[in-house]
């Protein structure tokens, strides 16, 4: 006789649902008091109003953020926005009441914009939230270096009185009155339809327009509104500073998602709150301080923001399902079958499989133009639009660029997206995305310079080890989302910022060392007229051609691509063959690092974050769809040819590098929605 479940109380269901928040206040305080405890001295009014200060920036950004998670999506223009309004005010807003309240206004505005540039393409078109924020980010950092391309401006002192100074003299300060005004309109919102259908939307898109919701307008709405609050974050953190700086925001990133998912909000959507947010954000904070505390340099602090933040999911896997038990359990069965030779699901139809004859039939063989004709199809704009930009270039800078020496630099310049279009490339073709791409080239570009110190013989033991850190990083990555369930996004974001870290830990925030003289040469150097490099890439182009087209590694990168169940229906080991995806987008990112420092001569801080973007815009320009499943390589390095030759374009016309991204920003949005448009 089976027992009956108990149905469960109100009261628990209660505590179950706002477990997350809980936790996230308990954290707090727990924070709080460690604060108190290393200071050694009391916190009264002054101290609490400075930590209130010191983390409303991050919570107001944060709380945008969450609406944007709640409704399943992603939002990475975030800190872009903040650095556009932060610039816009500080250069603009006058002494008069009239200009604050007008430019005040304006911030907000222009968050809203950038929210409903988003909206449209992710609400109406439906793209992909990633692609389309990413894009949106390098647009308007391109459009913040136009407005102010170094720190400056300022504010007037009675508009940072009005947002940092005190509500209440000695009783109640401005940022708590803020956060507690928006936090009382998110609970009057989420009470009304729009605010239900957020996390309707968020829970099961289908279902929530099954029961007819509006789920394009309740999405565009949502970013909108968190739009909004990305500018009443630049305000702010104008209004605290008071001056401009157009990378204020950058470091905001990160930190809104570990806010995010210490406040108890469940990345993917439909569960969580904006009140646990604001509670999170201050756990940051709070963290800082005590590293501050503790003498622990300032370098540890986004190393601390990505652990956290992969903890924080992983503690959220964990309460929510064993995750690791259910792991074990699928690794083990998927092992003894692959003894036996059987799928996962027949281990108990052993004893009832078939072995039936195959008869020779003899099959006619399609033509090269059959086989590969979507290959063909796919990977043609890219070529035609590389054709028109030469032509271009043929006008504009004259027809010595179509001399062999533009075509080799073209070659050189190309090199580095090259690599990073197989790397990256592969982990989309799997439906991923790889964000920690610029710190990985950077750590790996950093050591090789570091170790080598430029010798030639260190550099017989320096490239292996430094590929192979590279490879490591892969690693860490495909078992995060491989066999902890976690999302690619969330992985590769939260390793970006610990390898951020872990370069200004080694560097000590200036990059030592140099390339050697057999690197530098191979990179700039003259072999039988060609710079040598130029030969490694013929050949990397046809090892990377045949990897992907005529390997079962390939087949099986197509297969996830195209359906993650149908792919393990058929056979293929799908979280083996992600695991060496990203082992292989680490290990190309770790070569790029290298041949970087030989290019220039050194390393520097940040050389890989102008990369994220372009390793993506091949891969889409060259007609692999961003969702997976399909693309090839040979169109990815179209992309390559085509927007390396823009650049050299915009370069010989003097154009400035915030023209650049804006440029690379329109043609990854360009490329998707033509894409879309031949697949939907």
């Amino acid at each position: 006789m089976q027992r009956k479940s108990m149905p469960r109380s109100p009261g628990r269901v209660r505590l179950a649902r706002h477990r997350g928040l809980i936790v996230a206040i308990v954290t707090f305080l727990i924070c709080l008091g460690a604060v108190r405890a290393l200071s050694g001295g009391t916190l009264g009014y002054y101290e609490l109003s400075n930590l209130a200060t010191g983390g409303a920036t991050l919570a107001i950004a944060a709380l945008g953020q969450t609406v944007v998670v709640l409704s399943g999506g992603f939002d990475l223009s975030a800190a872009a926005v903040i650095s556009l309004v932060n610039v816009t005010l500080a250069g603009n807003m006058g002494d008069s009441t009239s200009s604050m309240l007008l430019w005040s206004v304006i911030g907000i505005g222009i968050g809203a914009a950038a929210g409903a540039f988003n909206g449209v393409f992710i609400a109406l078109l439906r793209l992909q939230p990633i692609v389309v924020t990413l894009a949106t980010m390098f647009i308007l950092q391109g459009i913040t270096l136009l407005v102010m391309d170094k720190p400056g401006g300022q504010v007037p002192a009675e508009f940072s009185q009005l947002f940092v100074g005190e509500a209440l003299p000695g009783i109640l300060p401005m940022p708590v009155v803020l956060l507690g005004l928006l936090l009382l309109a998110w609970l009057l919102l989420k009470n009304m339809m729009i605010g239900k259908a957020i996390y309707a939307v968020g829970s099961d898109r289908d279902a929530a327009r099954a029961a007819g919701i509006d789920v394009r307008r309740s999405e565009f709405f949502v970013y909108v509104l968190a739009g909004g609050l990305y500018g009443l974050a630049g305000i702010f953190i104008t209004a605290q500073t008071g001056s401009g700086d157009p990378l204020v925001g950058n470091p905001l990133l990160l930190q809104m998602f570990a806010a995010i998912v210490v406040g108890g909000t469940l990345l993917g959507g439909g569960r969580g709150g904006l009140v646990g947010t604001v509670f999170g954000a201050y756990v940051l904070m709070l963290v800082v301080n005590i590293l501050l505390v503790l003498n622990v340099p300032a370098f540890y602090s986004s190393i601390v923001e990505g652990v956290i933040l992969i903890l924080a999911v992983l503690g959220a896997s964990l309460t929510r399902s064993s995750v690791l038990a259910t792991t074990l359990r699928n690794i083990s069965r998927r092992a003894s079958a692959r003894r036996q030779g059987l799928l996962p699901a027949q281990l108990k139809l052993k004893e009832h499989r078939l072995r039936l004859p195959v008869p020779f039939v003899t099959v006619k063989q399609p033509t090269f133009w059959a086989r590969h004709s979507e290959t063909l199809q796919t990977a043609a704009p890219a070529f035609v639009c590389f054709a028109l930009v030469l032509l271009a270039t043929q006008f504009v800078l004259g027809s010595s660029m179509f001399s062999w020496p533009y075509y080799n630099s073209l070659i050189v310049l190309g090199s580095f997206l090259a690599i990073l279009a197989l790397g990256q490339g592969t982990v989309i073709l799997t439906g991923g995305l790889d964000l920690s791409v610029p710190w990985t080239i950077g750590l790996c570009g950093i050591l090789c310079a570091g170790l080598l110190k430029g010798s030639d013989v260190a550099m017989v033991y320096v490239i292996p080890i430094t590929l192979a850190i590279g490879a490591t990083v892969g690693l860490l990555n495909g078992i995060g989302i491989v066999a902890l369930g976690m999302s690619p996004i969330v992985v590769t974001l939260a390793m970006n910022g610990i390898l951020q870290g872990l370069a200004l830990l080694y560097s000590g925030g200036t990059p030592a060392g140099f390339s050697s003289p057999s690197l530098r040469w191979f990179m700039t150097g003259n072999l039988f007229g060609a710079t040598p490099v130029v030969f490694m890439m013929i050949a990397f182009v046809a090892g990377a051609v045949i990897l992907l087209g005529r390997t079962a590694f390939g087949r099986r990168v197509y297969a996830i691509g195209n359906g993650v169940r149908a792919a393990e229906l058929s056979g293929v080991p799908v979280r083996s063959t992600t695991v060496r995806v990203y082992v292989l987008s680490g290990l190309c990112s770790a070569l790029v690092g290298c041949l970087l420092s030989g290019f220039s001569g050194q390393a520097s801080l940040g050389m890989g974050d102008e990369f994220i973007l372009p390793s993506i815009a091949v891969v889409v320009v060259g007609g692999a769809l961003i969702t997976g499943g399909r693309g090839s390589y040979i169109g990815m390095v179209g992309g390559v040819l085509l927007l390396t030759a823009l650049q050299t374009l915009l370069a010989g016309t003097s154009l400035p590098y915030a023209t650049r991204a804006i440029v690379y920003g329109v043609v990854v949005l360009c490329a998707v929605v033509t894409l879309r448009e031949k697949n939907t």
